[in-house]
């Protein structure tokens, strides 16, 4: 198992304090072997194997126990007040009324609960209502670039990263088969797909809804529109309405297979309404959908930059500041804001003085930063705006 010291920590922060701990992902991202991995530090500080209670209900073994009632039954039985319980509940979104027997658990001090999910969905409505406050969320995602790395020290970074900007999914790691990867990643696309949306929003035109997110694939990094995406539907000839369209994107973004970005007006300190940004959880799901595309470096690395700005900041937007963009502003933990400029390469003066001007036409204070492949003259200092090596700068711990 791949170590992820960053989600570790959190939850060894967050023992034992009360709260419901809310682990979200894509599906296979590796939230049940974080909870392993956890799992095996608490046994080695003296945790007994009786004081963890591990469920997935995926598993046809717990069906019954996807009646909340009866899932309560099974955790009292199975506990008493004389010592502290860890409960583990991997998919929890498949047990009926999951927001009542978690919240009943939770009242009991000795036990500490943790939950899955793999959609957005179960973190909606009455359990999002019945935990408020109570709960500490964090979301995991494929490997970053230096989880990936730490399984090839023996590589150059350059040469890691062409295995990395493939996929990132930790089962693949290793994976040298193309047709294994690819039939993992199609699996994984279509568990996705009919487990977490076809069904939740009974769509029967998939191939729509496919198309839908092949356009969206095929858009990374641009601004995209709901009338965009009809237009294209148009071309296709199976236009929607804006409003089927908006529901399939809708699906999409719970479903954790692409992320929305919003536009921050840079000036004005306000999120725009419109001309959103779209990234995928995991590029697999690029190859999958457009394996005829080609190479498209420059979006394939603004994805990979956006996942791993993701994982460092609260928030991350696209910037907008007059007339010029910058490629991302991020929020810090202290309310701060931080920008990133992201580039090939820009060893061509015209290409670095573009760059910069995005940046330079910003008047505040805050970091300034321009990411690069540029290996000659690969860090520099333009005024206060810092140019990195985007390789050097994945292999950073970030925020």
């Amino acid at each position: 198992m791949i170590e992820r010291k960053k989600y570790t920590d959190w939850l060894i922060r967050h023992r034992n304090d009360q709260l419901i701990k809310v682990i979200t992902g894509v599906r296979r991202s590796g939230k049940s072997t974080l909870f392993t991995l956890y799992q095996e530090i608490l046994k080695k500080d003296g945790v007994q194997e009786d004081q963890i209670i591990h469920l997935n209900f995926e598993d046809l073994r717990y069906y019954d126990l996807r009646d909340f009632l009866k899932l309560n039954e099974y955790i009292l039985e199975r506990t008493n007040e004389k010592q502290d319980y860890y409960l583990f509940f991997d998919e929890i979104q498949n047990v009926t009324k999951f927001e009542e027997v978690v919240n009943s658990l939770n009242l009991q001090k000795n036990i500490d609960i943790y939950v899955t999910g793999s959609n957005a969905f179960f973190m909606s409505g009455e359990f999002a209502t019945l935990l408020t406050g109570r709960h500490a969320d964090l979301e995991v995602l494929p490997l970053s670039f230096k989880e990936f790395q730490s399984q090839y020290s023996q590589l150059s970074l350059a040469d890691t990263y062409e295995r990395y900007k493939h996929t990132a999914f930790p089962r693949l790691v290793s994976e040298e088969s193309v047709q294994e990867r690819n039939d993992y990643i199609r699996s994984t696309y279509n568990d996705i797909v009919l487990k977490d949306i076809v069904q939740r929003y009974k769509i029967t035109e998939q191939d729509i809804l496919e198309r839908v997110l092949q356009f969206i694939a095929s858009s990374v990094g641009s601004e995209v529109s709901i009338n965009r995406i009809n237009n294209f539907l148009k071309d296709e000839k199976v236009a929607k309405s804006n409003n089927t369209v908006e529901r399939y994107v809708d699906a999409f973004v719970n479903g954790l297979i692409i992320y929305k970005v919003p536009r921050y007006n840079i000036k004005g300190r306000q999120i725009l309404q419109r001309l959103e940004k779209y990234y995928l959880v995991d590029l697999g799901f690029r190859e999958l959908l457009l394996p005829l595309s080609g190479g498209d470096e420059g979006h394939i690395l603004e994805n990979i930059i956006y996942l791993e700005l993701r994982r460092r900041y609260v928030k991350v937007y696209v910037g907008k500041n007059d007339k010029t963009e910058v490629d991302f502003v991020c929020i810090d933990p202290e309310n701060h804001q931080v920008y990133y400029q992201v580039a090939l390469q820009t060893l061509d003066e015209k290409v670095l003085a573009r760059e910069l001007r995005s940046l330079e036409a910003i008047d505040d204070m805050y970091p300034k930063y321009l990411l690069t492949l540029d290996t000659i003259n690969k860090n520099a200092n333009y005024n206060g705006i810092i140019k990195k090596n985007v390789l050097d700068w994945l292999m950073e711990e970030g925020e």
